[in-house]
């Protein structure tokens, strides 16, 4: 098999679901590798019902690294693949519609001839009644990955883990940073393993994106997290990978790190970072209108 879809499990309610949507592909030419994060809900019971209909490999993992960093138990998850040329990392309450393995193999051909590592599908969010919440984000069929995150960044699209397939050769290659709550890990992934380079999309499938209110991206209690995730992410793309940006970028990502800043200015950690990426990037005009900013609101308050 070329297709290894692994599902890092942790909650139970939904997944479900998420087996049934693989139930339901129209190409089951895939490999299902499913790594319990030492959950105490048990899916071994739903997982053996669906023993002769999926091609599953399930490993149960007692030490629960998730709460101590999601992206240890992805690669974990990952390591257990065996031979598959490409993967896809499906969240446990994420739904896959019916045609899109078939559509992926049939899309393989013109994928590999333009030599592109990442493929993804279009998407529409549910909620936890399985509604569908949103209209579909579709996007260019082939489109550059730093055009697609800077389109993400001015909000005119979405992106998750779920919805991506990458050539394994190229997650092992660039591996995956460990941020907090592996906030914009995928962000990162899509950058790397695509090597800034193109991403292909099919329109004709979709990924459904749950917002469960259980999930990390739903929840809103971890919003400091999420913020000082933001602010690696922002900054490690500024350290690294400067010469991929253009000037405009490079200002937008740096406003972005002052933005993360600006939610935590008692953070002096962040201050320090953000005195050293002004001095290396010569941002200072920038960081001198921040903080007049940020008097004249201190002065009006």
């Amino acid at each position: 098999m070329d297709l290894a879809i692994v599902i890092p499990y942790f909650k139970k309610k939904f997944f479900k679901s998420c087996l049934d949507s693989l139930v339901g592909q129209t190409n089951k030419n895939f490999r299902i590798y499913i790594g319990n994060d030492g959950s105490l809900e048990n899916p071994e019971d739903l997982i053996k019902s669906y023993s002769e209909k999926l091609n599953i490999e399930y490993y149960y993992f007692a030490e629960n690294l998730g709460s101590k960093s999601l992206v240890a138990h992805w690669n974990r998850c990952l390591e257990k693949t065996n031979g598959e040329r490409w993967i896809l990392i499906l969240g446990d309450d994420d739904v896959l519609g019916e045609n899109c393995i078939e559509s992926f193999f049939s899309s393989l051909k013109k994928v590999n001839a333009l030599n592109i590592p990442v493929v993804r599908f279009a998407t529409q969010k549910i909620n936890a009644e399985n509604e569908i919440v949103s209209d579909t984000f579709s996007h260019p069929e082939v489109e550059k990955s730093l055009d697609f995150l800077f389109r993400r960044l001015n909000g005119e699209t979405r992106s998750s883990l779920s919805e991506y397939i990458i050539r394994k050769d190229r997650l092992e290659d660039k591996g995956l940073k460990d941020f907090p709550l592996a906030w914009h890990t995928d962000d990162l992934m899509i950058l790397e393993s695509s090597d800034f380079g193109n991403i292909f999309t099919i329109n004709s499938s979709k990924v459904f994106f749950r917002l469960s209110g259980l999930n990390i991206s739903s929840l809103q209690n971890n919003l400091i997290i999420k913020n000082k995730a933001s602010f690696l992410f922002y900054s490690y793309l500024l350290e690294n990978y400067r010469s991929r940006l253009k000037e405009e970028q490079k200002n937008i990502i740096y406003l972005k790190v002052l933005g993360c800043y600006d939610n935590n200015k008692l953070n002096l950690s962040m201050f320090h970072q953000v005195c050293l990426l002004t001095i290396r990037f010569n941002k200072y005009w920038i960081f001198l209108h921040f903080w007049k900013r940020v008097i004249r609101f201190k002065l009006r308050n």
